[in-house]
């Protein structure tokens, strides 16, 4: 089948390049249409009580406040008379707004709480139509008026300044990585023309997926954040599929063959490998679908549309393309390259060689690096992602820093409850007094009244009981959402009696609570399907089960290393100063993308690395020189392709969302790990240490791949 496709696209390579091009029109037109579609939430699992409460909250009682008004005295306080007067003009001007409703603000309630201590400060709140009115609303506000200065945050504030952040971070990145990748392609090619057919595989494979994710947009929920795997896995994998294609079609021509002969030749055997390792990586982000959460179900859509885009680019588009070129290829050659590069490394067999003769001596230091490396995991906290992601230039995030420092009450820090059914006043008044006896709790707030340790101390707010009698509560803490005394406290309150009342939690603490069970409810399963789909591809891949498990080590033992790394780095605030971020808990969603990211990648380079081995095995070579025969024809590739991708990857450290950078330095750090020291030093070491045993199966299994088992001579 390989062959015909490699005849076919050389023989009609001029139409399947003109199909191409009409297509890429119509994708890039729609692709750019994505921005619009794609949604910065996805954090929750839309079953959970948590959401359930806040559906109800919307439904039944007008829903939470999408924005904060920080209005700030630029002299004295905002109780001055120019202050207030300034105010109730700007209190006019916002309550008649056409895009806002249910405005409510100190200066038209004069409620301590929406007042600072020390005066400075005063908030406002308010529902809107819509989310992108907040832009229309720092336009006309932000200059505040007189006296008062007005800044803008809350939920649908951080929607937009995170969106915002993202596109301008795309742009960022893309300006830093594409040209030092460039370069870096034509010094491992050789030649300008082959450095430029990465770019256009991966050009194809990235506005391929935005039309996807447009497409899928306008039917259900993807996250905005989908667009960062796109654009760095779009170009990496193109960079893994070309030079593999493109250093195989170079070798069929040095052989003698025709442009048609090798492009066919290519497409059997490097065609054959690519849709393999593709399938690999599908099958690791497939895992994502899973859970219940959209943001990581985006990254599945995402991920597996741009693998199998610039895994169809790579066998159909990049053959026509060197069908047209032929020995042009190798054209515009860098001056000092006297011939075409070659994919043999010396130094890559002379490690591999070193390492099968001294195993321990080399393999230790490495290991012990990595469990190293790892222990930070075991102090690993996890948080749902706020307005704290942002660099604390961005608007929403000054708003935030003066909520949780000036104002005690702040509802980022309350829970929100809820009854599904209608409720008597009596029982929501006693049921409010036994929530507010709780440690940590400061006042519980409900339509009856307000109450402190047990007691009433103030007046209640009547709209929290709709027409119906359900009720609605708020209770406010000290706790901070991402706490361990936060998360505490929602188990508390959803365990605490309620006299046959149905009550739903939510509110951020509760939120994170919920998130962070949702994935680990997943998480087995998950975690499962993988390492049970590789281990099966792996087994038909190599004919032994040994391989599979010894690579199913390696690459949890780069990963906790990795993750250690982050933990030190994005938690414990390494690099903080560096990179512009605020140390905060990891986001738990992130990290699990992060997992499968890197899971999906390593076992790629795996393959690329032991079909070679595989290979001289089979045609009669002893342990060592087959391990030194696949590192010495896959090193050089595995690290020029990890570098180059790692660079994509990296380029996202510049961000301005935390999240961002960590997926982005953590993923890049990874692939480095894993292409030098556990492909360079740990698998000839594990080859070493499994000797014989390294190709055995039991004979059930073996007479089973030799019946369906995919044969290295086959691929490369």
């Amino acid at each position: 089948m390989f062959g015909r496709i490699g005849r076919f696209t050389a023989s009609h390579a001029r139409a399947v390049l003109t199909i191409t091009v009409l297509l890429m029109v119509g994708a890039a037109a729609l692709g750019i249409t994505a921005f619009g579609k794609l949604q910065t939430e996805g954090f929750d699992d839309p079953n959970a009580d948590s959401s359930q409460a806040m559906a109800l909250i919307d439904s039944q009682f007008g829903g939470e406040n999408d924005v904060v008004f920080l209005f700030s005295a630029e002299r004295g306080s905002v109780d001055d008379p120019a202050a207030t007067r300034a105010a109730a003009d700007l209190t006019d001007r916002l309550a008649t707004d056409p895009g806002i409703t249910g405005f409510t603000s100190y200066f038209t309630t004069k409620a301590p709480p929406m007042r600072s201590v020390d005066g400075q400060y005063a908030i406002g709140v308010a529902q809107l139509t819509d989310e992108g009115h907040v832009k229309e609303l720092r336009a006309d506000y932000a200059e505040g008026d007189g006296p008062l200065r007005v800044q803008i945050g809350g939920p649908d504030a951080i929607g937009v300044d995170i969106s915002n952040q993202v596109a301008s971070d795309l742009a960022v990145a893309e300006a830093i990585a594409v040209p030092i990748i460039l370069v870096l392609l034509v010094i491992v090619f050789g030649s300008v023309i082959a450095a430029l057919l990465p770019l256009a595989i991966g050009t194809i494979a990235v506005f391929g997926t935005f039309a996807l994710l447009s497409v899928l947009g306008s039917i259900t929920d993807v996250s905005v954040f989908a667009i960062n795997l796109t654009t760095a896995l779009g170009l990496g994998l193109a960079i893994d599929y070309a030079l593999l294609m493109v250093s195989r079609f170079r070798e069929e021509l040095d052989r003698g063959h025709d442009t048609i002969e090798s492009v066919t030749r290519t497409v059997e055997t490097a065609g054959r490998t690519i849709v393999f390792s593709a399938l690999t990586v599908a099958v690791a982000l497939g895992a994502l679908i899973l859970f219940p959460l959209y943001f990581l179900r985006s990254f599945a859509y995402a991920g597996i549309g741009v693998v199998l885009i610039a895994m169809l680019s790579a066998i159909f588009v990049l053959p026509a393309l060197l069908a047209v070129l032929g020995h042009r290829v190798n054209s515009a050659r860098l001056p000092w390259v006297k011939r075409t590069p070659t994919s043999v490394s010396a130094l890559w067999a002379k490690i591999a060689g070193a390492a099968l003769r001294r195993p321990f001596l080399l393999g230790a230091p490495v290991v012990l690096l990595l469990v190293v490396a790892a222990v930070p995991l075991l102090k690993v906290e996890f948080g749902t992602p706020d307005d704290r992601v942002l660099t604390d230039a961005a608007e929403t995030r000054v708003v935030g820093d003066v909520l949780r420092a000036d104002f005690p009450g702040d509802d980022a820090k309350a829970l929100q409850l809820v009854t599904r059914h209608p409720v008597g006043t009596t029982a929501v008044g006693d049921y409010a007094q036994d929530l507010s006896r709780l440690p940590g709790v400061e006042s519980v707030t409900a339509s009856v009244g307000t109450y402190a340790d047990g007691r009433a101390v103030g007046p209640g707010v009547a709209a929290y009981a709709a027409e119906d009698m359900q009720q609605r509560l708020t209770v406010l803490t000290a706790y901070d959402a991402h706490s361990t005394e936060g998360q505490e406290l929602v188990t508390t309150v959803r365990e605490t009696p309620a006299d046959g009342m149905e009550v739903l939690v939510g509110g951020p603490a509760a939120r994170l609570v919920d998130s962070k069970d949702a994935i680990s409810s997943k998480l087995p399963l998950a975690a499962g399907l993988i390492a049970v789909s590789t281990f099966l591809l792996l087994f038909l891949f190599s004919g032994s089960v040994l391989q599979p498990l010894r690579a199913l080590l390696f690459n949890v033992l780069g990963l906790s290393a990795t993750i250690g790394l982050m933990v030190m780095i994005f938690q414990e605030g390494w690099l903080a100063s560096w990179l512009g971020f605020t140390p905060l808990p990891l986001d738990t969603s992130m990290l699990v993308l992060l997992f499968c990211v890197v899971f999906g990648l390593s076992m790629d380079y795996e393959v690329f690395v032991l079909s070679r081995i595989k290979e001289m095995h089979d045609q009669g070579a002893d342990l060592g020189e087959s391990v030194k025969h696949g590192l010495s024809r896959t090193g050089r590739l595995v690290t020029m392709a990890a570098v180059l991708l790692a660079v994509s990857l990296l380029a996202f450290g510049t961000s301005g969302v935390s999240f961002v950078q960590m997926f982005g330095i953590g993923s890049g750090l990874a692939i480095l790990i894993d292409a030098t020291l556990i492909r360079g030093v740990l698998v000839p070491v594990g080859m070493r240490v499994l000797g014989r045993a390294a190709w055995w199966s039991p004979p059930a299994m073996r007479r089973l791949h030799d019946r369906i088992g995919l044969r290295e001579k086959d691929l490369v």
